[in-house]
């Protein structure tokens, strides 16, 4: 139930009763029409823009068409009061039995009041974290993996068919370098002294690495050339450290279904016969690139090379896919890993990056603007800003296990999965985030994580007291409970809050962005602590009346419909929502 929705839709029935009246012209276009909240909420409950958007194609005054609008919208018992504002804005205020209606829905739906059907019979492929499996996850990492799982869950709960993607950066240099690192801690464990060289990993990660090699290979490799063992080393390593990446995001609860090596796309001959479809599309030619900006003509060696036609798609520079000498440039296995998800048939493909990538996002949307040669696939990049730690106020540094960085299994282990998951959807992803660490475990209405459980845990709390009093509270029970009794003003707020959580959730899908949902969350956790202290003082307004068991349901039924909501959000963000507070 979208009680947005179904106002809107009585607009466009009014309106297109006023083309049939001859008060407005036929062949309006009303797909701008919009009903939504007012900005000011002493306005009204609903405000439309019909008036605004239809004036200049009607030619017509914004506000007689308002006037008719309005006398046309109180002729339906739904609508209390229709009043015009302004220029042509028209408030809506609606009949108390329809936001009783919302609580009523609520209950009936379940996990699945508000879940929309707008990516029914389509498929998303989310692409995040791929960081590179040369060491443990760092915070920024964990921002990245909380952010992504979070618009995977919300993408899925708007009916889209979600695929949970990581790219393995398993390929070039970066690789070779963490095999070579592995080496200086295979040395140690035999009994050498540890160098740390100049370009290797440092981090003790590697010495269970070390050790696992010499339990294995004992002292065989010691003293051998690089040539011997480098290939063996950088596999074994490889698959360390991407068990301990499963691992860390395991214990984060974000869990991937597909794992795309990189190194398979040189190995399976993928780039080469991306390239070739290129050939055959007309998207590259043999050229020369410009120098750099800012690089001295003398220091800049011209060199042909093949580019791929990126301007044409809204990149600053074409971009090289393969070298002079015939090597393959880092742009050619994210130009066929992108064509190959095209042709994996996803409806929408989304990138999150970190903020060191905000270089990449023109190129990659020139990748998909080229080979979306149907126009079909809805291409998106998010980039997530940087994370700063910190404990009672001052920058905090924990571990030393990764050498210079802060680990996400740190972060986890102090403060667990589920307020790290929620803290970090606290902030736009776009926008830099403080994470405190006594801050996030402090139980104040200035935590939102506390402050969004505490109001589950409440409810929880309300729903045993009144089974223990011998009120019977199961949603069935509650639903048909008689919710004319929810009259207050106090009460009918909380369910207009509730009533938001369908729209919510569309525009949250629409926008790619999952942090509304608990910005929601928060919002709709105030109003019933808001609710319950009034009832501190109003005994009218407290969940469970002392001999009214059918009063005490209608009310039990307002708390148990916000329970409802906030573990279908929770749920989304991939939190589990607290049964009580300790």
């Amino acid at each position: 139930m979208n009680l947005f929705t179904e106002m809107r839709a009585l607009v466009i029935e009014a309106l297109t009763a006023m083309q049939s009246e001859g008060v407005l012209p036929e062949r309006l276009d009303f797909k701008n029409v919009a009903v939504e909240p007012p900005r000011d909420a002493l306005h009204g409950d609903m405000a439309t823009n019909a008036a605004m958007v239809l004036a200049k194609p009607a030619k017509m005054k914004p506000r007689d068409i308002a006037d008719a609008l309005a006398t046309k919208l109180m002729g339906d018992l739904r609508v209390d009061v229709a009043e015009v504002a302004g220029p042509g804005f028209l408030n809506m205020r609606l009949a108390a039995n329809l936001w009783q209606g919302v609580v009523k829905a609520a209950l009936e739906g379940g996990d699945d009041f508000g879940r929309s059907d707008m990516g029914a019979g389509k498929s998303a492929n989310v692409e995040y974290v791929s960081a590179n499996p040369t060491g443990p996850l760092h915070v920024g990492h964990c921002r990245g993996a909380v952010f992504g799982d979070a618009l995977a869950g919300l993408l899925a709960y708007c009916g889209y068919d979600v695929t949970r993607e990581y790219w393995v950066n398993d390929a070039g240099g970066q690789v070779e370098v963490l095999a070579r690192s592995a080496y200086e801690r295979y040395r140690e464990a035999n009994g050498l002294e540890f160098e740390v060289k100049e370009g290797l990993y440092p981090g003790d990660y590697l010495v269970p690495v070390g050790e696992a090699l010499k339990e294995k290979f004992g002292d065989s490799f010691i003293d051998k050339p690089e040539s011997d063992w480098l290939e063996t080393f950088r596999d074994i390593t490889m698959e360390e450290m991407l068990r301990q990446i499963r691992e860390d995001l395991e214990a984060l609860n974000v869990n991937m279904q597909v794992w795309s090596s990189e190194r398979s796309y040189y190995e399976s001959g993928k780039i080469e016969k991306t390239l070739e479809e290129l050939r055959e599309m007309g998207l590259v030619y043999r050229g020369v690139l410009e120098p750099p900006k800012g690089k001295e003509p003398d220091g800049w060696e011209p060199r042909e090379q093949t580019l791929f036609k990126a301007t044409e798609y809204g990149d600053d520079v074409d971009r090289p896919v393969q070298k002079s000498d015939g090597g393959w440039t880092y742009f050619a296995p994210d130009l066929a890993y992108h064509y190959d998800k095209i042709k994996r048939g996803f409806d929408v493909i989304i990138d999150v990056l970190g903020a060191d990538h905000g270089g990449y996002v023109k190129r990659m949307k020139a990748i998909v603007a080229a080979l979306d040669t149907e126009k079909r696939v809805h291409f998106d990049i998010k980039l997530t800003q940087l994370v700063k730690l910190f404990k009672n106020g001052e920058p905090f540094k924990m571990s030393k296990r990764a050498g210079t960085f802060i680990t996400l299994r740190d972060v986890i282990e102090q403060v667990g999965p589920d307020v790290t998951r929620f803290v970090m959807l606290t902030r736009r992803n776009d926008a830099p985030l403080d994470f405190d660490f006594d801050k996030v475990l402090e139980q104040s209405k200035d935590n939102p994580v506390f402050y969004v459980q505490y109001a589950h845990a409440r409810v929880c709390s309300v729903l045993r007291k009144a089974t223990d009093a011998g009120i019977v509270v199961d949603d069935a029970t509650l639903a048909a409970a008689d919710l004319t009794k929810l009259g207050s003003d106090a009460e009918i707020t909380v369910a207009k809050k509730i009533a938001e959580w369908p729209r919510l959730v569309e525009i949250a899908g629409r926008t790619n962005e999952p942090h509304r949902v608990a910005f929601y969350l928060y919002e709709l956790a105030s109003e019933l602590h808001s609710l319950w202290n009034k009832g501190n003082d109003d005994t009218s307004l407290r969940f469970i009346q002392e001999d009214d068991a059918e009063t005490s349901q209608a009310k039990i039924a307002l708390a148990r419909s916000v329970a409802v909501v906030i573990s279908a959000g929770l749920g989304i963000l991939g939190v589990t929502p607290a049964q009580e507070m300790r």
